[in-house]
C-alpha cells in the first residue's frame, strides 16, 4: 500500500553543515564551496533517478547553475549559526511509474517555489539495493531566502513559524497531489497526511532508523542499538497503556459496586475509596517512572551531543595536525630546492671562472 511521509528539516551552520555539501550529496555532483574552499564531490554516488532545479519565474540566468546558486545562498548568510537551507523529504508512491513519481515530486516543488519565492533543488532517489524496494523518495532542498532578479533577498520566515501552519498546509497539499495522481493512474489506494491518532487508528507509528543505524544492520545482520531502543520504548508505552486501562476498569468496577443497591452501601463506599486510593498511588508511581525515564533520556541525549562534539573537535585536531605536517613537508621541500639551486649556481660559477690556458 502507498505510504505517506513528509518531513521538513533545516540545514544549519550551527550543526556543522552547509547548503553546498547538502546539494552536492543529494544530486550526486561536485560543488566547490567558495567560502571555505572545500570541494564536495559525490559524483560516484549511485541510486539517483532524477535531479532538477526549480526556480522562480523571474530568477536570474546564473541561478540555473546548481553550484552558483547554492554558493550564492551560502554567501547571503552572515551569521555563524545561520540556517542556510530547508529540506522537504518526501516518500513517493511505489505504485506509480517513474515518470509519474517524477511528476509528483517536481509539481510539489514548483508549488513551493511559486508560493514562497525560494528555489527548490529536487533529487529523486531510488530504493537501496539491500533495503525496502518500495522506498522511492525525493529530497527537495529549498533556499531559506526568496530569489529575485537581483539575487537572494528576505527570509521565508513563514516556514519557520508554527503559528502560520504553513508546514501543516504543505503536508495536506502533498497528500492531495499524490491521491490525484493515484486516481488518474487507476489505483484505488490513497494516502492520508493525518496522524494515526487523528485517523482513529490504534497502533504505534513506524519509527525511522536513519541511514547510520540502517547501514549497521545491513553490515552486521543484527538489530542496531537504535532499533532496540525503539522497541523498548514501544514496550514501555504498551505497558503504561495497559496499566492505565486496568486503572480505568477498576474505577468503573468500583462505581458499579457503589450503584449496586442490593449490597451494603457503607461497604461499597469504603471499597470505592480504597480503589480510588490505589488508583492514585499507581498513578503517582507511574508519573515518577515517567519523570525518571524522561530524565534518563535527557541525560543520554546530552551525553550523545557531548560525544559528537568531542568527535568533531578531535577530527578538527587531526585535520590541523595533518595540515601542519603538510606545511612542514612543503617547507622542507622548498629548502632542499633552494639549497640545490645554490649548489648548481656555485658549480656553474666555478666553471665560468676556472683557470685559462695558453699555447
Amino acid at each position: 500500500m502507498a505510504i505517506y511521509h513528509l518531513s521538513v528539516k533545516t540545514i544549519s551552520r550551527s550543526a556543522g553543515r552547509s547548503a553546498t555539501a547538502a546539494a552536492a550529496y543529494r544530486s550526486g555532483v561536485e560543488i566547490a564551496d567558495q567560502l571555505t574552499g572545500e570541494v564536495h564531490d559525490y559524483t560516484r554516488k549511485r541510486g539517483i533517478a532524477h535531479t532538477e532545479l526549480v526556480l522562480p519565474a523571474d530568477a536570474p540566468e546564473w541561478a540555473s547553475d546548481r553550484a552558483a546558486v547554492w554558493n550564492a545562498a551560502e554567501q547571503a548568510e552572515t551569521r555563524k549559526n545561520s540556517t542556510v537551507a530547508r529540506e522537504f523529504e518526501i516518500a513517493l508512491p511505489a505504485e506509480l511509474s517513474p515518470a509519474e513519481r517524477q511528476r509528483v515530486a517536481v509539481d510539489f516543488a514548483r508549488e513551493i517555489v511559486e508560493r514562497h519565492g525560494c528555489i527548490a533543488d529536487v533529487s529523486i532517489h531510488e530504493p537501496g539495493r539491500e533495503g525496502d524496494n518500495r522506498n522511492h523518495h525525493a529530497h527537495i532542498l529549498c533556499s531559506t531566502r526568496r530569489l529575485t532578479p537581483d539575487g537572494f533577498s528576505e527570509k521565508t520566515r513563514e516556514l519557520d513559524d508554527r503559528k502560520t501552519k504553513e508546514v501543516d498546509r504543505w503536508r495536506e497539499r502533498f497528500a492531495t497531489i499524490q491521491n490525484e495522481r493515484l486516481q488518474v493512474a487507476g489505483i484505488e489506494m490513497r494516502v492520508d497526511h493525518r496522524s494515526l491518532e487523528e485517523q482513529g487508528i490504534e497502533r504505534a507509528p513506524a519509527q525511522h532508523l536513519g541511514p547510520t543505524a540502517t547501514a549497521i544492520e545491513r553490515r552486521t545482520g543484527e538489530p542496531s542499538r537504535k532499533r532496540l531502543d525503539f522497541e523498548q520504548q514501544a514496550s514501555d508505552r504498551l505497558a503504561a497503556a495497559k496499566d492505565a486501562g486496568e486503572l480505568e476498569r477498576q474505577g468503573q468496577a468500583a462505581d458499579r459496586s457503589i450503584l449496586d443497591l442490593s449490597g451494603d452501601l457503607t461497604a461499597a463506599i469504603a471499597r470505592r475509596d480504597q480503589v480510588a486510593a490505589q488508583e492514585q498511588q499507581k498513578r503517582q508511581v507511574f508519573q515518577e517512572q515517567l519523570d525518571t525515564g524522561r530524565a534518563d533520556f535527557r541525560a543520554k541525549y546530552e551525553a550523545h551531543k557531548a560525544e559528537k562534539e568531542r568527535q568533531r573537535l578531535a577530527e578538527l585536531g587531526r585535520a590541523e595536525v595533518e595540515r601542519q605536517k603538510i606545511a612542514e613537508l612543503e617547507k622542507r621541500r622548498q629548502l632542499m630546492h633552494d639549497q640545490k639551486a645554490e649548489q648548481d649556481q656555485s658549480r656553474q660559477k666555478g666553471r665560468d671562472n676556472g683557470p685559462g690556458w695558453s699555447r
